[in-house]
């Protein structure tokens, strides 16, 4: 258990990566393939994903054809806690609103008005537009174990902050990798 904790704290921001494009697509997944279109706050708690894809994917990238004896660098680790704390309130706000704890903000009831131009206007007047439902962001479209997909993300992302700061706490001797 100790070997596999310097492992994934060593090589963090590689497993980070790997998890932030495994809830990108698992989120364009259910948008493709189950029919689930996303609300205004499912698409910011993407735009976390992307953020640590790009801090993780750089600091993995530098790490690798750096030659890095000591694993990743610290301070990709912290800044992946920051954007994995930033996705864990998003989606803990989201979820909340769901659960109607507190009031979610007028962009959720209704699309981006940018969305909208003279000529998808005109069609829409002429019948031969297409039509894209409004998404509220206090509508749950799917539910396991009793958490929807903001609840699930929540949790995911949480825990991902928690690796992220023990990964940056690691003392100095452990964050070089054992080949």
């Amino acid at each position: 258990m100790k070997r596999l904790y310097q492992r994934v704290t060593g090589w963090w921001t590689a497993f980070a990566l790997a998890a932030s494009l495994a809830m990108l697509g698992a989120a364009h997944a259910f948008e493709r393939f189950a029919g689930l279109p996303p609300c205004n706050l499912c698409l910011k708690q993407r735009e976390v994903f992307w953020a640590a894809v790009i801090i993780a994917g750089s600091a993995t990238f530098w790490a690798v054809f750096s030659r890095a004896s000591r694993g990743t660098p610290r301070i990709a680790a912290f800044l992946l806690a920051a954007v994995f704390v930033t996705g864990a309130i998003t989606a803990g706000f989201h979820a909340g609103g769901e659960l109607g704890w507190w009031a979610l903000p007028a962009t959720c009831s209704a699309g981006n008005p940018l969305d909208f131009d003279l000529q998808s206007l005109s069609a829409l007047a002429e019948g031969t537009g297409e039509t894209r439902p409004i998404i509220s962001c206090g509508d749950v479209a799917w539910r396991f174990a009793g958490l929807s997909m903001a609840g699930w993300n929540f949790l995911i992302s949480a825990a991902l902050a928690i690796v992220s700061l023990l990964a940056a706490k690691r003392p100095k001797d452990a964050r070089a990798p054992k080949a």
